[in-house]
């Protein structure tokens, strides 16, 4: 919903983006800026708290197609005619008071910019009838269109950083917003890196007796030391000897907060080779993942003296194959 302070923001400055910056670029954009002055990187740090509280809120506007062009519009408004109704007597009932209280009385006396185009097209109406909702304005009273209803309060952004357990199983999670309030907020199972969870009616109260707005929050997710995610699967890199990877081996693979499973290697497996653990991945409600073991076949850095003449002789009797024969061929074409 659109804010008057949005007259005094520049958002795109503040992530330091052009106005025709797309969505990807404004993803990464805000990426880099929230690494760098994310409360956790700066503890104890106001100014990179309030500089990261300020990078959100331009973010939460700039990635929503619908606020963005509200935004852009109201921007386009700010820096020179004044509007007036027609027939409005010096502004007295005239499309100002209309607008000063929609945005709480600030806008008589202050100027924006504003060219009818023949035949109304393009006209205030058009503007922000797209910033409040197609319909927003309704029987023509007085010179101007006045405002059919009253008006949603505004979105707030909010922030929160999870560790990958929490992000992956999903859990309930306390959460300060900028105002000083505690609310709850539900983190559903397999919520990603990025994604934005949205609370209905828990932003800021309405001006005039509608509904209010919602607080949108952005979801980090810190990374696991074992684990990573792939879709609804996990993968995992699991270390085998070169012995295990030859003749075949049972072996033990972690899963992400439960007991190790245990799964058989094929003799003869190389690195890389996938082994799939049905089922122990990501469950959510659109599906279940599965946990995706991947052979690292380790090379022992130190071997002793019999050890290195028992490999040796394994040497002199296995297939004289060079096993790069094929690679070279297809590199001549």
């Amino acid at each position: 919903m659109a804010s008057q302070d949005w007259f005094d923001k520049d958002f795109y400055k503040v992530l330091g983006v052009k106005k025709d910056v797309t969505q990807a670029e404004l993803k990464k954009a805000y990426r880099k800026l929230a690494r760098q002055y994310h409360p956790d990187s700066n503890p104890g740090n106001d100014a990179a708290e309030a500089r990261f509280k300020e990078i959100s809120e331009a973010n939460s506007v700039l990635s929503d197609p619908e606020q963005r062009k509200e935004y852009d519009a109201v921007r386009a408004m700010g820096g020179g005619a004044r509007f007036t109704a027609p027939g409005s007597g010096g502004g007295n009932g005239g499309f100002e008071d209309v607008f000063g209280n929609m945005f709480g009385g600030g806008a008589r006396g202050q100027s924006y910019t504003y060219q009818q185009s023949p035949g109304g097209a393009g006209g205030y109406e058009d503007i922000l009838g797209g910033m409040f909702g197609q319909g927003g304005f309704g029987q023509t009273t007085g010179g101007y269109r006045g405002y059919g209803g009253p008006t949603p309060g505004r979105d707030v952004a909010a922030h929160t950083t999870v560790d990958f357990l929490t992000a992956t199983k999903g859990d309930t999670i306390s959460l300060q917003t900028s105002e000083g309030r505690t609310i709850k907020v539900k983190i559903p199972a397999g919520v990603a890196d990025g994604q934005k969870i949205r609370l209905r009616g828990k932003g800021q109260p309405s001006q005039d007796g509608g509904p209010a707005g919602d607080i949108v929050v952005t979801v980090s997710v810190r990374k696991h030391p074992v684990f990573e995610r792939d879709g609804l699967n996990l993968r995992v890199n699991v270390p085998v000897t070169f012995v295990e990877a030859t003749l075949g081996a049972t072996i033990e693979v972690p899963t992400l907060g439960g007991d190790p499973v245990k799964l058989r290697v094929a003799p003869g497996t190389p690195s890389g080779r996938v082994l799939r653990v049905k089922g122990r991945g990501v469950v959510t409600t659109k599906g279940t993942g599965d946990l995706l073991a991947v052979v690292q076949v380790v090379v022992p850095a130190h071997l002793g003296a019999e050890a290195k003449e028992a490999l040796e002789k394994f040497h002199e009797l296995e297939p004289k194959e060079n096993p790069r024969d094929e690679l070279l061929a297809r590199a001549r074409g």
